[in-house]
């Protein structure tokens, strides 16, 4: 029987893309910070947010787990969360 939850994909694109969605970053964010996902703004920088760059590492190395191509500095110079859907593949 078929996983419906995780669609087969044709490439790392396609993997990138249902991997790195929005929904996923704001979750991660959001648990980072010790907040509820909807308290988390995708259009404001994430630093006024509260994220530091401790926690902006711990994001890079968890994503970068899962298989994106990110750096620290990518993420830091763009630090919202629809710049990043962007960068990550996921789009926005």
């Amino acid at each position: 029987m078929a996983d419906t939850a995780h669609p087969e994909t044709s490439g790392p694109q396609a993997s990138g893309q249902s991997t790195f969605a929005l929904e996923r970053l704001v979750r991660d964010v959001a648990e980072m910070l010790y907040v509820d996902a909807e308290d988390v703004l995708v259009d404001e920088s994430l630093l006024d947010q509260g994220l530091d760059s401790i926690r902006l590492m711990t994001l890079v190395e968890t994503w970068r787990a899962d298989g994106a191509r990110i750096s620290f500095v990518e993420l830091a110079e763009r630090p919202t969360l629809k710049e990043w859907a962007v960068l990550l593949g996921g789009g926005a």
